[in-house]
């Protein structure tokens, strides 16, 4: 499943729009700090890794613009401690 990433910076928010559904992260932009607040994934669309292939995609974006993120929903705490690989993403 392929999806494009849509940055809502009006709303603070990357999302996803599927299927008449939004999944989306929204985040705080603190001197390029990207911190990672809420990861939402509609009901409707939850079960099938949406919020894995959301976030790597934010981070991809987030590490594109020379920025660092900073987890501050568990679920993304939770991703950071499962791949350390990932950790240069990360602002220490």
């Amino acid at each position: 499943m392929s999806n494009t990433l849509i940055h809502n910076k009006a709303e603070s928010k990357y999302e996803y729009h599927i299927d008449g559904h939004i999944a989306y992260i929204t985040y705080d932009d603190q001197n390029g700090n990207m911190h990672l607040t809420h990861t939402i994934v509609p009901e409707e669309l939850a079960g099938k890794g949406l919020a894995r292939t959301l976030l790597e995609d934010v981070l991809s974006e987030i590490k594109k613009d020379g920025k660092k993120a900073v987890a501050q929903c568990s679920y993304i705490v939770k991703y950071q401690e499962k791949h350390p690989e990932a950790s240069d993403i990360f602002a220490s």
